[in-house]
């Protein structure tokens, strides 16, 4: 897969997502608590991309994210938090 990531915030709501001709085929959708505070709160990736890892690829991307702007998460997001049981070295994100 080599579509870019992007990365897009309004108001208190934000997502990661991979975007072929203005539609997006992968998201990981976020709401904002607060200043250092945001919940995943949804992930979704199109039937042409399932089991490419997109879905790991956005999460990576909003952890990075998270780390250097010092964001903390809370996944409710199932994918997310089963992302965030499996491996331990993305947790130091978690709130």
């Amino acid at each position: 897969m080599t579509l870019a990531i992007e990365h897009q915030e309004t108001d208190k709501t934000g997502a990661f997502f991979f975007q072929q001709n203005g539609r997006r085929l992968a998201e990981m959708t976020y709401s904002r608590t607060n200043a250092t505070l945001i919940i995943i709160d949804h992930t979704e990736v199109d039937e042409s991309l399932k089991g490419q890892g997109a879905g790991r690829q956005l999460l990576d991307a909003l952890v990075a994210w998270a780390r250097e702007t010092k964001t903390r998460v809370i996944a409710l997001c199932p994918f997310a938090k089963a992302q965030f049981n499996k491996d331990p070295s993305i947790r130091d994100v978690l709130n």
